[in-house]
C-alpha cells in the first residue's frame, strides 16, 4: 500500500491554485500533519480536489488523523470525481488491496485507467500488473507492455522491471534478452530490487549480456542490499563458489 503515498510527494510539486492547499502542503513538509489535515479539510469542504486528495492520503497513512481507509476512500473518490488523477490512483490502490472498500479488481482497473489517462505513471504501472495477471481485466500481455512502456518512460522503476520480464519471457513482445537487460538495468538504477536480481540472472547465464559471474554477484548483492532475500541467497551461492 505504501506506493499510494507517492500521491503526497507529487502533490507538493504541482503548484497549487488556492492558498489553503498550499498552506497544507507547507505544513505537511514541516511535519505538522494535524495542521495539514485541518487545512486540507477546509480546502476539500470548498470542493478543492487537491485538498481532498491530500487529506485522503493522510487518512490512509494515519498522519495527523487516526488511520481510516474508509474515510480515505471517500476523500479519494471526491478527488477523483473532481478531476484529480492522483485521487483516482489512490482509490485504485484501495480497491486492489481491499482496504476501506471491498476488494474489487474491476473497479481497481477502472480507477487505475483514469489515473493513467491523467498522466500518473504509477496508475499505468499498476494497471499493467492487472493486465499481466488477468485481475479485473482479461489477461493481455500486449496491453501490459504498452502500459509498462508508458510508465517506464516516466522513470517508474517497477514498470521497467515488469517490462523487462516480459521481454525476457517473450510475452506480449518478441523475446529479446538484450532489451530485457537494458530494462532491468533501468529498474535496478531506480532502486528496484527485482530488477537488480533479474539482471544478475542474465549475467550469470549470459543472456543478452556477456556471461560474467562477478558482475552477476554484484547485482545480486545490490538486490540483497535492497531487501530481496533471493538476491542474498544468490549472492551467497556465487560467493561460496569463489566468485
Amino acid at each position: 500500500m505504501k506506493r499510494v503515498f507517492v500521491l503526497l510527494v507529487v502533490l507538493f510539486s504541482v503548484g497549487f491554485s488556492e492558498n489553503l492547499t498550499k498552506l497544507g502542503a507547507e505544513a505537511y513538509n514541516q511535519g505538522d500533519y494535524q495542521k495539514a489535515a485541518q487545512l486540507w479539510q477546509k480546502a476539500c469542504d470548498e470542493e478543492n480536489a487537491l485538498g481532498c486528495g491530500g487529506l485522503g492520503a493522510l487518512y490512509a497513512e494515519g498522519k495527523g488523523v487516526r488511520q481510516d481507509y474508509q474515510k480515505a476512500a471517500q476523500l479519494w473518490q471526491k478527488a477523483c470525481d473532481g478531476g484529480e488523477a492522483l485521487g483516482c490512483n489512490g482509490l485504485g490502490e484501495l480497491y486492489r488491496d481491499g482496504k476501506g472498500v471491498g476488494q474489487d479488481y474491476q473497479k481497481a482497473a477502472q480507477f487505475y485507467q483514469k489515473a493513467c489517462d491523467g498522466g500518473i505513471a504509477e496508475g499505468c504501472n499498476d494497471l499493467g500488473f492487472l493486465y499481466a495477471n488477468g485481475q479485473g481485466v482479461k489477461e493481455d500481455y500486449q496491453k501490459a507492455v504498452q502500459l509498462w512502456q508508458k510508465a517506464c518512460d516516466e522513470e517508474n522503476a517497477l514498470s521497467c522491471g515488469g517490462l523487462g520480464a516480459l521481454y525476457a519471457e517473450g510475452k506480449g513482445v518478441r523475446q529479446d534478452y538484450q532489451k530485457a537487460a537494458q530494462l532491468f538495468q533501468k529498474a535496478c538504477d531506480g532502486g528496484e530490487a527485482l530488477g537488480c536480481n533479474s539482471l544478475g540472472i542474465l549475467y550469470k547465464y549470459g543472456q543478452g549480456v556477456r556471461q560474467n559471474f562477478s558482475t552477476a554477484k554484484e547485482y545480486y548483492g545490490k538486490a540483497c542490499d535492497l531487501g530481496l532475500q533471493l538476491g542474498c541467497d544468490s549472492y551467497r551461492e556465487l560467493n561460496e563458489k569463489g566468485y
